[in-house]
């Protein structure tokens, strides 16, 4: 009897390694998993976050842009090197958002449960965006050299409305190229 109870001791602790290593397997793979569409959105974020502070501010980028300006057309006015300033920096506030909204639809799309209902995507990508707007603005008030502006949300919230269509327009033009597939293979089969 103690030779058997020794011998199922010895039968469990070995299945348990296995579990064990099977497990550990599964979570590493899962944590790579969750890294490869997380991790890009959360360095994204911090990139926003620096851009957000006095490093990024219009008078240390200016810095950079007015002399090329002037290196590309030395007689160029100040009101026009102001304009263009501005075009700049609202155009990045587009980029940025739209790039942050492709980055948390890709993130949002490797959760299991959200996968394939696009429309919740699509609105849970855009109120974070929508969300990390307001609390980007918000962050600008503690910074003297940023100006914050409920006009900024709304040029964000465009931005990320403009990459969430443009990756709609993809997700829709993979889905139809995926179906032509089938159907051609489909056809193939059938002759």
């Amino acid at each position: 009897m103690v030779a058997v109870v020794r011998k199922l001791a010895i039968l469990l602790n070995h299945l348990q390694r296995i579990l064990v290593s099977q497990l550990s397997t599964v979570a590493t793979t899962e944590m790579r998993r969750s890294l490869k569409y997380w991790l890009p959105l959360l360095i994204w974020l911090g990139v926003m976050f620096v851009g957000s502070t006095n490093l990024m501010s219009s008078e240390h980028t200016s810095r950079y842009i007015v002399p090329f300006l002037l290196w590309l057309k030395p007689g160029i006015s100040p009101n026009t090197i102001w304009i263009i300033l501005v075009v700049v920096r609202k155009c990045a506030h587009v980029i940025e958002y739209a790039i942050l909204a492709l980055l948390l639809w890709r993130a949002l799309r490797s959760v299991p449960v959200l996968r394939a209902k696009t429309a919740i995507l699509f609105g849970a990508a855009l109120l974070g965006c929508a969300l990390f707007a307001t609390s980007d603005e918000f962050h600008q008030t503690f910074v003297k050299s940023r100006t914050p502006s409920v006009r900024d949300v709304f040029l964000d919230i465009a931005g990320a409305l403009v990459g969430l269509l443009i990756g709609a327009n993809f997700k829709h033009r993979d889905s139809k190229k995926c179906r032509q597939t089938i159907e051609t293979q489909f056809m193939d089969a059938q002759l």
